[in-house]
């Protein structure tokens, strides 16, 4: 992808097609921003995977805590039903997303795609994280509460930065999930300048070419805040940080 992102034009019709560029063509990357709004692109892929990202978190971390501290009952099939959501597709519910969205004035807006994104990840971040906190001993939280804490204190100082691993990890799913996702993307954004990256290089696709050097170009650029976002956190996947924790 990188090699083709850097040839010009009128060689990838090359017969036979070269491996690397016979003409080495930086300029690619210079021409595809005036080519197309690549920066509107990011941008609002970074607002709905950091948005998404947000209240994932947000719902998930309470109720997953809930979730591995009671023995309700229920809870194994409340536990299943959550991964089962998982089984549905995007792309088989799409009719009746568009119908919601536009019942609800929600087309052609970051908020429509902020809370599908969201929900569609909720589901997955609430079982891993009660796996998570299930493994950390309770004793650690009494012996908080002991010493002074509240739970919501003891929650905040202790449980939460021993599930960071956990919690890095729901991150990482539900962001690399909403800065991939294209059908609804596809199907609710009309304006050229919201729509996420994802859609908009697929106007570099024409009905009787396609511009592969551009293709590629922006696609190579479309990955570097993944890259950034994994290289930046790749420490706190490390397990392990409960080790010693237990008197």
């Amino acid at each position: 992808m990188f090699l083709t992102s850097l040839k010009p034009h009128d060689e990838l019709n090359l017969t036979p097609m070269h491996r690397t560029p016979v003409q080495w063509q930086w300029r690619n990357y210079i021409e595809v921003w005036h080519s197309a709004p690549i920066a509107s692109y990011l941008k609002s892929s970074l607002i709905i995977s950091i948005s998404a990202t947000l209240l994932v978190l947000a719902v998930a971390t309470p109720a997953a805590y809930y979730v591995a501290r009671n023995r309700f009952r229920g809870r194994g099939l409340f536990l299943l039903l959550v991964l089962a959501t998982q089984m549905f597709s995007p792309t088989a519910l799409i009719i009746g997303i568009f119908r919601e969205v536009d019942l609800f004035g929600g087309l052609d807006s970051y908020l429509a795609l902020i809370v599908f994104n969201a929900g569609f990840n909720l589901a997955f971040s609430i079982w891993l994280l009660s796996g998570f906190f299930a493994s950390i001993p309770v004793e650690i939280e009494e012996a908080a509460l002991i010493d002074g804490c509240s739970r919501i204190k003891a929650l905040s100082r202790i449980t939460l930065p021993l599930a960071l691993p956990g919690i890095v990890t729901a991150v990482i799913f539900t962001f690399v999930s909403a800065w991939n996702e294209f059908v609804i993307a596809l199907t609710i954004m009309s304006s050229v300048d919201k729509k996420p990256i994802p859609v908009g290089i697929t106007g570099f696709i024409g009905q009787y070419d396609v511009a592969w050097e551009f293709l590629f170009s922006a696609t190579i650029i479309a990955i570097i805040p993944v890259v950034i976002l994994f290289i930046s956190i790749e420490k706190y996947l490390v397990g392990g940080l409960t080790s010693g924790s237990v008197k």
